[in-house]
């Protein structure tokens, strides 16, 4: 396990490692099955293809599980013709749904959880959300990828990949508020956008 805090507002420090067994203060339990992992990994990003949960596992051959759980589970298909599995009474928005405005971290699962992330990622910003082996801080507008934001001294900056109109403007702005609120309740900083990154 990474140790905590690795990492603070505006500024970054050592890795630091430890097992489970010392952070936890108890002994590891067994590996869940395969099965079990399954369905908590649908509970969280389901809808998702075999192939998706091999990418956010790691792990390969997980095809066998997903067969023994297809009575348990209901399935879909992707536009591509991917079938998609997910748990019966999961939550399925319906597709006009509004998304507000969220400020992700590196390597948030959401970018990390899918083989085909062009599901959140769109096609003409494929490959902007890493620069070689680090991550960015992403922020979705609409539930898909527009732009990165950063932490400054005085503001958190964000620089959109195209033109967003006022209204999302204003929505990103309150959104950067409201994480800011949290983040560093004592501080005032603001939110500002910084260069286009078209």
């Amino acid at each position: 396990m990474q140790v905590t805090p690795r990492g603070l507002w505006g500024r970054s420090g050592q890795v630091t490692l430890t097992t489970a067994e010392h952070w936890l203060r108890r002994p590891a339990r067994p590996a869940p099955a395969p099965d079990d992992t399954v369905l908590r990994y649908l509970g969280a990003f389901g809808p998702a293809s075999v192939k998706d949960m091999q990418t956010w596992a790691g792990l390969t051959r997980l095809r066998d599980a997903f067969e023994r759980l297809r009575p348990r589970l209901v399935t879909f298909r992707a536009p591509d013709g991917t079938e998609l599995f997910d748990l019966p009474d999961a939550p399925r928005p319906d597709p006009d749904t509004p998304a507000p405005p969220r400020f992700l971290p590196e390597f948030d699962n959401l970018l990390l959880s899918h083989a085909d992330r062009a599901r959140v990622v769109p096609p003409a910003h494929k490959g902007r959300t890493w620069t070689g082996n680090q991550a960015h801080r992403v922020l979705l507008v609409d539930g898909f990828v527009a732009g990165l934001w950063k932490p400054a001294d005085d503001a958190l900056v964000v620089e959109p990949f195209d033109r967003l109109p006022e209204e999302r403007r204003d929505e990103v702005v309150a959104e950067g508020e409201r994480m800011l609120a949290v983040m560093q309740p004592e501080a005032a900083y603001g939110v500002r956008f910084g260069t286009v990154r078209g």
